[in-house]
């Protein structure tokens, strides 16, 4: 098994990435400056933050590092005092700054509490209760305190329902300042930027990673903040995050509708190129680089931590002169002993020869490519544990991929099997037409035959690649693979963040037909194929929980309704899947519009034969 945390062991060859944009940083003539490294959720931006990291720490010029988590600042009432009050604090605690660098961060730290109060609006409400308060209104402490509590952990706070809470409250409205907060913004940046000057660093670089998984509030907060305190001379900030979600945030804060990038909202995108300055987008795995992470993930979990070591410092010099090869097996060799070898050419059985494949289905992503290596061996364990005869792993892996990449035809071969003693007729049908003819013959074969759901590119690649499956009994198979005929991988794992704020944008009460179908235009349309059944996905198991809402439902028939590739299949199978003494009969009414839908119609019309629901009642009005 491999876990899901970001590292600093690069077993991708990010280290080109950090070192490219450690050079941009370590040119002087280019600060301040704003860097977004933009990927996808999982696409490996935390990786290499730390291998950035950890390659300024080690600088010898005077370069001061600070990483944060952008999450950690979510549940604050005010992201921009909070990031502020992190990086000032590191240059109140940290051991290399002596007692007059501390001494200024804590006045910095003042400052910071202040803008709080103010924009909490102190002088509209705190100042006039304490004035009353001073000319004999005790009661108004613990309302004054009420006012202020959302200072998470402030001193404020604490004073004011301590003994001393009169003495302090006339030093409030003593020391308040008479700046609008426009100047307490100008001060606050001239201090900063002293401080930076008399700690004697050359420069001062603030990573922000897992940006993207805050609210559109708390990003744009964060971005704000860097740009309006913290952007003075000699800083950098690195802002890892996935660039769909910061737009989305952008067109939440501003309400306008964002489009696809490149072809629409201005407003969106000069905001975005104001914020940040260089974006640098990380490319997407490659067919041989997957092969190889595969295969170094394969050496990782098998070799001994000294041997692995070996392997991977000549991946390393391998990648040195060479980009573009895979680093496999043959290249192992020579690290490695005879039995390891042996071994490992056992454990890699047929995933590397699947690597085209994978890499097209989960789109070159290592944190999927890596949940697929952790459920393969989970069940490949299952299969020994329960004494499973002749089980063959690479039938194993050619099942997964199509159950990770298409689950609808994963649930039709389920069916197909389940009903011919593991050996589906159109297995032998499809795999032998695949065999004996041109790829166009194949196609055209699939379209005329009702089999037009699996005409597309990777599920045809996913035939041609061995072993072939007619003459296996598919039971066993299925049998380990039961926890996803009733979920899914994607539904038991950790969401990408794209996915839930376009479900939590749709699944909403009272949602007008017309908004939710501009959000399926905008939001939905522009996920990718991968994203896409894993929305489906997601969208299914949430309406499984929920059977008795019904807007669960008419999600699925709007998007139905526009279109969208595979909804019709992933509506089947949450039907499949729900109690109908739990649907509303409002479904049963909007499902009669689909009963001459190809894939739904005599689906709908069996299901609700027979059945006394009031859903069925509805539907068969």
């Amino acid at each position: 098994m491999w876990s899901d945390n970001e590292t600093t062991e690069d077993l991708l060859g990010f280290k080109v990435h950090a070192d490219l944009i450690s050079e941009v940083i370590n040119d002087a003539e280019l600060l301040p400056i704003t860097m977004g490294v933009f990927g996808d959720w999982g696409s490996g931006k935390s990786s290499i933050l730390k291998i950035l990291s950890d390659q300024l720490r080690q600088e010898k010029d005077g370069t001061f590092v600070l990483y944060f988590n952008g999450w950690l600042f979510e549940g604050y009432d005010d992201a921009k005092a909070a990031l502020l009050e992190s990086i000032i604090k590191e240059f109140e605690e940290n051991k290399r700054f002596g007692p007059e660098i501390k001494q200024k961060a804590k006045k910095l730290i003042n400052s910071v509490n202040w803008m709080r109060i103010l924009g909490l609006g102190f002088k509209n409400i705190a100042l006039p209760v304490a004035e009353a308060y001073l000319t004999g209104g005790v009661s108004i402490l613990p309302f004054l305190a009420g006012k202020l509590s959302k200072i998470e952990s402030s001193d404020i706070v604490k004073k004011l329902k301590g003994d001393e809470a009169e003495d302090f409250l006339k030093s409030l409205v003593k020391d308040v300042p008479e700046e609008d907060p426009s100047m307490l913004v100008r001060e606050f940046r001239e201090n900063f930027k002293e401080l930076i000057e008399e700690s004697k660093i050359s420069k001062l670089v603030i990573i922000i990673d897992d940006l993207d998984r805050c609210q559109p509030d708390r990003i744009i907060e964060n971005l704000e903040a860097i740009k309006l305190f913290l952007n003075v001379d000699n800083t950098a900030f690195i802002i890892g995050a996935d660039p769909r979600i910061v737009r989305d945030a952008i067109s939440h804060r501003f309400k306008v509708r964002d489009v696809e990038q490149g072809t629409g909202n201005r407003i969106v995108n000069d905001y975005l190129e104001k914020l940040i300055q260089v974006p640098y987008n990380l490319p997407k795995l490659s067919d041989s680089e997957v092969e190889t992470y595969i295969s170094l993930l394969i050496c990782k979990r098998e070799l001994t931590k000294e041997v692995f070591q070996k392997v991977l410092k000549a991946f390393y010099v391998f990648r040195e002169t060479d980009r573009y090869s895979v680093f496999g097996l043959t290249n192992i060799k020579d690290e490695i002993g005879v039995d390891d070898y042996e071994n490992l050419s056992k454990s890699l059985g047929s995933l590397p020869a699947l690597s085209s494949i994978i890499t097209q289905s989960l789109y070159g992503n290592p944190r999927q490519i890596k949940r697929f290596l952790n459920t393969f061996i989970l069940r490949n364990r299952l299969a020994k544990v329960a004494n499973i005869s002749g089980f063959d792993e690479s039938v194993l892996a050619k099942l997964m991929i199509l159950e990770y990449t298409e689950l609808p035809l994963f649930l039709k071969l389920y069916e197909w099997q389940s009903t011919k003693d593991g050996r589906p007729d159109q297995i032998l049908e499809l795999e032998a037409k695949c065999s004996e003819s041109s790829e166009n013959d194949f196609r055209e074969f699939l379209t005329n035959n009702d089999y037009s759901n699996w005409n597309k590119d990777k599920v045809i690649k996913w035939f041609k690649v061995e072993p072939t499956l007619s003459e296996i009994d598919l039971r066993d198979y299925f049998w380990i693979s039961r926890d996803n005929i009733s979920s899914t991988i994607a539904g038991a794992s950790l969401i990408p963040p794209i996915i839930k704020s376009t479900y939590n944008k749709l699944n909403q009460e009272g949602l007008p037909t017309k908004a939710a179908k501009a959000i399926i235009q905008k939001d939905v349309k522009l996920l990718n194929e991968s994203e896409l059944n894993q929305f489906l996905e997601f969208a299914a198991t949430m309406a499984q929980r929920n059977q008795e809402s019904t807007i669960s439902y008419k999600l699925f028939q709007f998007m139905i309704e526009e279109g969208i590739s595979g909804s019709e299949e992933s509506y089947k199978y949450l039907l499949n899947l729900v109690d109908l003494e739990k649907i509303p009969p409002a479904v049963g009414v909007d499902l009669r519009g689909l009963k001459d839908n190809p894939v739904l119609g005599n689906f709908l019309n069996e299901l609700f034969s027979k059945s006394k629901s009031k859903a069925a009642k509805a539907f068969n009005k």
